[in-house]
């Protein structure tokens, strides 16, 4: 197509520098959408009188937020990486039409998930966790962010497909200022306007929607290699199926995490009360930080991967794995010292409560004290998602959260407590890096097999 930018340099230029390229922007929009979410924490914990209990009605709402994160991006993802693969096969129709679809599934998806929620909302939340003190504050927060639940799966979704379309920057900026415009206006809309923890939830879908407006503006021009049509809606469902399938695997992942975040709550509440899921989120929202940045480092790996593979250059796939993720593990050590070194720094700044600080401080150190090893296995998995391997992305996917994490969440609390909680974090990444490991051992072997320009039917792949 005249005129348009298509990016063949996924193919050809040295894999440090791409990396760098599209893992940079990744990795600042990543963090700062972490940010985005402590924004709200550190601004709600510091509300006189109900801080404490805002921010244990926020850890409340953790486990339908992941599963509203995982239903995005089982269409988000899913669609940037078959049009990443697309983009490398130079077959640029059928990668507009997965645009379309990216969009319209994200729509009707979007609708049912905030309609169902909504009405159900009240058990939702207390089956997750909320008490009678933290119900009504939990339920404030996400009614608002339910009737804007569209918006934010059109946004998120788009928002990879540029990245993968070869304008990781572009992707960055929207990111930095959904980011940068939430906190201007979560002080005014929670303080200045005394609109408190519904404030923090207009805020942050005010934000989204002048984000995703332009997102589909950019998206309109014709003139792209890629775009949507007049009309913008429209289902192909050979190819929904495909991509839905390639997405499956981290929409499992949010989904467990969803599951996980529900049971650490009911054990908590169980074996402590409502300000040990306080700690819980705290804890959870620091170490998600750290996780975002791995996020962004995988968002970079994955066009470079999801390209060179369709473009069968098998060396070039495993360069920029090996090299993703030596700097995952170096972010996980550092995730390491601020965690379990000055885990007392990081909780300070939710909240100025002794109970809920010492709290949230022994729960960082215990969950987080191996946490170096994670980088390689958040890496790895997405590898296998970023072929195409929809099986053994989605066994890595499940394994930490599900066949891990959830049984020594119920088997160590009946030893040690409230600790045990804490401790099963460590035991399930332990397990679930050896299971990667074998994994990984297995396809590195079999991509030294296999010589540049070699059909890759030998790795099973789903995509052709």
């Amino acid at each position: 197509m005249a005129g348009a930018r298509i990016p063949t340099e996924l193919g050809t230029k040295k894999i440090s520098t791409l990396l760098r390229e599209y893992a940079v922007p990744a990795i600042i929009a990543m963090t700062a959408s972490s940010l985005y979410n402590m924004v709200d924490s550190i601004y709600l914990g510091h509300i006189e009188g109900i801080g404490p209990m805002a921010i244990t009605a926020l850890a409340v709402t953790f486990p339908l937020m992941n599963l509203s994160a995982a239903l995005g991006t089982l269409v988000g993802v899913g669609a940037a990486t078959m049009i990443s693969v697309l983009l490398g096969q130079k077959n640029y129709d059928t990668a507009s039409k997965v645009l379309t679809n990216d969009v319209t599934l994200n729509t009707i998806i979007g609708i049912i998930f905030a309609a169902v929620s909504l009405t159900w909302l009240s058990p939702i939340l207390r089956f997750f966790g909320a008490s009678d003190v933290t119900l009504p504050y939990a339920s404030d927060y996400m009614r608002i962010l339910l009737i804007g639940n569209v918006v934010t799966h059109i946004y998120f979704g788009l928002n990879a497909v540029i990245r993968a379309a070869g304008n990781p920057k572009l992707a960055m900026k929207l990111t930095l200022f959904t980011v940068i415009s939430n906190s201007i206006l979560d002080p005014i809309f929670i303080f200045t306007l005394g609109m408190g923890i519904q404030g923090a939830a207009l805020a942050t879908m005010l934000c989204q929607t002048l984000a995703m407006c332009y997102s589909l503006g950019y998206f309109m021009d014709s003139k792209k290699f890629m775009h949507l049509p007049k009309k913008i809606f429209g289902l192909y469902w050979k190819l929904a199926k495909e991509s839905l399938a390639v997405g499956l695997g981290p929409f499992l992942m949010n989904a467990a995490s969803c599951i996980v975040a529900l049971f650490i709550n009911q054990q908590l509440s169980r074996y402590g009360g409502d300000l040990h899921i306080g700690a819980y989120g705290i804890a959870n929202r620091v170490t998600f930080m750290f996780i975002m940045i791995v996020f962004g480092l995988n968002q970079g790996m994955q066009p470079i991967a999801g390209y060179n593979f369709g473009a069968r250059q098998y060396s070039r796939v495993k360069e920029v794995f090996f090299l993703t993720a030596k700097w995952a593990t170096l972010v996980m050590v550092l995730g390491f010292i601020v965690s379990v070194i000055f885990p007392d720094i990081a909780a300070a700044a939710f909240t100025d409560d002794p109970e809920l600080r010492s709290l949230a401080d022994k729960g960082l150190r215990l969950m987080n004290i191996i946490i170096p090893i994670i980088g390689f296995q958040m890496v790895a998995t997405n590898l296998f998602q970023s072929l195409g391997m929809v099986g053994k992305s989605v066994t890595l996917s499940l394994s930490r959260q599900l066949l891990f994490l959830v049984p020594s969440v119920y088997v160590l609390p009946l030893f040690f407590g409230h600790l045990g909680v804490w401790l099963s974090f460590p035991v399930s990444d332990a397990m679930a890096c050896i299971l990667t490991l074998i994994f990984m051992i297995s396809l590195v072997r079999k991509l030294s097999r296999l010589n540049d320009g070699d059909d890759p039917s030998i790795l099973g792949s789903t995509i052709k």
